[in-house]
């Protein structure tokens, strides 16, 4: 006779909250404080300091790392994370936002949102063996020794609306270099009736120079201020009534220019696995890129953060999960 065993319910928590709360705490506090050497948790460590620990309730590995892993905790992961103080920073994440969300619109109209940056330190490598392709079973293998050819800098401007890429390889990043490109930039688009730039607050990007082109392009040269000290210039390139205006990110927030996701794509479709035997053939190959890139890749992107606060990605799996198991039952029942 065959034997069918019942789904009953699991047997309720063996730990009561008190006890779940200390590992969570233990978890967050720096394992120095508890007299270890070392500079993060591990679960054994955990463990082990429970045994110590009269104060707590003895725990085997596997409910510890249940009961952190409810509690979204990795204290064994660690990321960079760099903070902006700028006074500003919620009304200049809002202002760029919302220049996003309606650069359809204003593109319509004849004025163009475009993201602006360098990315220096290009470096113009080949590899010192040739590199052998991928067959089946076998990935693509590179020699890990290579030979350095020499730097170059790519300022790259992207419109928002489109997608379209230009950009300019040059030996530095200077002053001259980047007012060059926005010349550029500027020329391709006659018929634009106004220009949002988008940009971080490096020197270059506010510098005299700058101020001197975009007020002549904005007919406003003539009445100028001063312009001695950097806030007075920045002043004058965010005036909101000049044909040209610039947009500067917060600081430490130039995660939020759209030509920063694109310098990704550049690096992981071309530069990251690119064997280059000259700057110049580095040069021609980013411009090359470039073309194809506008012809077959170009797109808007779809811009999604507001300046509202981010949650967790876990959360909202969960209750998706919850909803769709409970959708699924109301199905059932009915």
């Amino acid at each position: 006779m065959a034997c069918r065993i019942s789904r009953a319910r699991a047997a309720p928590e063996l730990f009561p909250p008190e006890d779940r709360h200390k590992i969570v705490c233990l978890a967050t506090t720096p394992p120095a404080e508890h007299g270890l050497p070392t500079t993060q948790w591990s679960l054994d460590d955990l463990a082990h300091q429970i045994l110590k620990d009269a104060h707590y309730a003895d725990m085997s590995r596997s409910t510890i790392q249940r009961i952190l892993s409810e509690a979204e905790l990795r204290p064994h992961k660690s990321r960079y994370w760099l903070t902006s103080h700028d006074p500003d920073f919620e009304a200049k994440v809002l202002d760029v936002c919302r220049l996003y969300l309606d650069a359809p619109v204003l593109y319509q109209h004849g004025e163009l949102v475009i993201c602006v940056d360098e990315k220096t330190g290009i470096q113009a490598l080949e590899r010192a063996r040739p590199t052998t392709l991928g067959k089946p079973g076998q990935d693509e293998r590179r020699d890990y020794e290579y030979i350095r050819h020499g730097t170059r800098c790519l300022t790259g401007s992207r419109v928002v609306a489109t997608g379209q890429v230009i950009g300019s390889v040059t030996k530095r990043r200077g002053t001259w270099d980047f007012v060059r490109h926005i010349r550029d930039v500027v020329e391709s688009f006659p018929q634009a009736t106004k220009f949002h730039w988008v940009m971080d607050n490096l020197n270059t990007h506010w510098s005299f120079e700058l101020c001197q082109y975009l007020g002549r392009l904005s007919d406003v040269w003539e009445e100028r201020p001063s312009l001695r000290t950097g806030a007075e210039r920045r002043v004058f390139l965010t005036a909101a009534s000049h044909k040209h205006v610039v947009h500067f990110t917060p600081k430490h927030g130039s995660w939020m220019n759209q030509i920063e996701i694109w310098f990704g794509v550049l690096t992981r479709q071309l530069l990251r696995r690119g064997e280059f035997r000259s700057t110049t053939e580095l040069t021609e190959r980013i411009l090359k890129y470039i073309d194809h890139y506008n012809c077959h890749l170009a797109f808007p992107y779809e811009w999604t953060y507001t300046g509202k606060p981010m949650v967790s990605k876990t959360k909202r799996k969960r209750s998706r999960f919850r909803y769709r198991r409970r959708r699924l039952v109301g199905m059932r029942l009915h």
